[in-house]
This record gives structure tokens, C-alpha cells and sequence, in this order.
């Protein structure tokens, strides 16, 4: 994916009928021209083996066997799409998925998935704040394991950060707490108060159940102890995009 992206391909593994114009109507809307086919399970498994997928949505009512052969058909492709499935509230979650939709049912809501569909796949821009050299670069590392796409850029302290923030567009804040000047919470309460629509993930080396407490007070979308891995990123993106939509 690239700043020049013109298009995306998404390919829709749906069960019922009715939810195929649906998904359509839904994607005719979106911000960024998508360029969706829906299928049965035979046909869908069958454009999924020939590539070139950016975003595969595959209907959680489908029967198990058909659900379990649609994703590992997506996974087995080079380069891999993001795998979503669209279930009703309480659905489930599959096995191989990177995220779960609330199933649509109406064309805003269908409009509005494919948006998160969309947003999932671009870049998302990074801050990573950490006063360690060290500490960035691992965190940068991990960060790289995730299977959405990162743009990843760092600051070595809240200042720094927030002069960042100031200038440069960001989705996301990776925040280390223990920083000279202004600390993970201090600089926390300022980016909310100057740049409110960035979410914002604290780090610490410490299991701190109150400064968490007051971390997600504060507005923190997320607060991780290191060390942390890749699973635990794409856990705090999924919610970050909106892919726990069937919880």
C-alpha cells in the first residue's frame, strides 16, 4: 500500500443473498473506490486462489468447513489480504481472522464496515515515544510484526512528541510512562487536549494496575506492559480500528 493507492479489492465470501447487494450499496459509498465482488463459498474460494486481494470479508454463517477453507484460502495468499468476518453480536471468533464486523443491516451500516475495512488496510502513521534508544528500536521491531500496515517515526520524549504531533498527522501514540521533563501521563493529558482524535497506547517496564487505571482515565486507548509482542499490537490496533464490532 502507498500513498498513490487509487483502488482497493475487496472480496466478499457471503452466505445469505440478501447481504450481497447490501455489502455493494456499501461499498459503492465508500470514501476510497473499493472495488468489491461477493461470492458463494465455491466462487469466492476460487477468486481467492488467483490473488491480487486487498481485503477478504467472509460471513460467519457460513458452515464451519466452508469458513475455515475461505480464511485459509486468504491466508495462503502472497501478500496476504487482512481476513474480516462479519457475524451477528456474540458471534464467535474464527481462528486466522484479523478482525470481526458486526453484521450490517442497512447500507449505512455496510457503508460505515467497508470505511473500517478501508482504514485497516492504509498506513496509519506511528509515533513511538521512548527516552531509550534502545527501547524505540525494539518497540519499533515489534511493531513491525503486526499485520496491519504501520508508517512507523519516533520522538525521544514528551516535548518532542507533542511538537511532532503538532506538525505531522498521526493515528496513533506508543507512550513510554517513565520519561524525564514530562512523563507518559503529563504528556498523555496534552496530546488529548491538543490533538484529541490521536489515540494514544502507554508503555511501562512495571505492572502498575493504578497508573493503568489512570492512564485509561487520562483517555489512554490502550496500556501495555513490556515486554510486549506482535499479538498484543494487533489486539490494541483491532480495537483501535473498530474490529471487535461483534463482541
Amino acid at each position: 500500500m502507498s500513498g498513490d493507492l487509487v483502488s482497493l479489492r475487496m472480496v466478499a465470501v457471503l452466505a445469505a443473498a440478501a447481504e450481497h447487494e447490501l455489502w455493494r450499496q456499501g461499498a459503492g459509498l465508500s470514501s476510497i473506490p473499493v472495488e468489491l465482488s461477493s461470492h458463494n463459498f465455491a466462487s469466492g474460494a476460487a477468486l481467492l486462489g488467483k490473488g491480487g486481494v486487498d481485503i477478504c470479508l467472509i460471513d460467519n454463517g457460513l458452515p464451519a468447513a466452508e469458513l475455515a477453507a475461505v480464511i485459509a484460502a486468504a491466508r495462503a495468499l502472497k501478500p496476504g489480504p487482512l481476513v474480516f468476518v462479519s457475524g451477528a453480536a456474540g458471534s464467535a471468533r474464527p481462528d486466522g481472522v484479523d478482525g470481526m464486523l458486526r453484521q450490517p443491516s442497512n447500507t449505512t451500516e455496510a457503508r460505515k464496515l467497508v470505511e473500517i475495512c478501508v482504514r485497516a488496510k492504509l498506513p496509519t502513521r506511528v509515533l513511538i515515544v521512548d527516552d531509550s534508544g534502545t527501547m524505540r528500536s525494539i518497540v519499533r521491531k515489534i511493531l513491525s510484526g503486526s499485520r496491519f500496515a504501520l508508517d512507523l517515526h519516533e520522538a525521544a520524549e514528551g516535548f518532542k512528541a507533542l511538537e511532532k504531533l503538532r506538525t505531522e498527522k498521526f493515528g496513533l501514540v506508543f507512550l513510554d510512562y517513565n520519561m524525564p521533563g514530562f512523563n507518559g501521563l503529563e504528556t498523555l493529558s496534552e496530546i488529548r487536549r491538543e490533538s484529541p482524535k490521536v489515540a494514544v497506547v502507554m508503555m511501562t517496564s512495571t505492572l502498575d494496575n493504578a497508573l493503568a487505571d489512570r492512564a485509561y482515565a487520562a483517555g489512554a486507548l490502550a496500556f501495555l506492559k513490556k515486554p510486549f509482542y506482535p499479538a498484543d499490537i494487533d489486539r490494541v490496533l483491532q480495537r483501535y480500528f473498530g474490529l471487535d464490532g461483534a463482541a
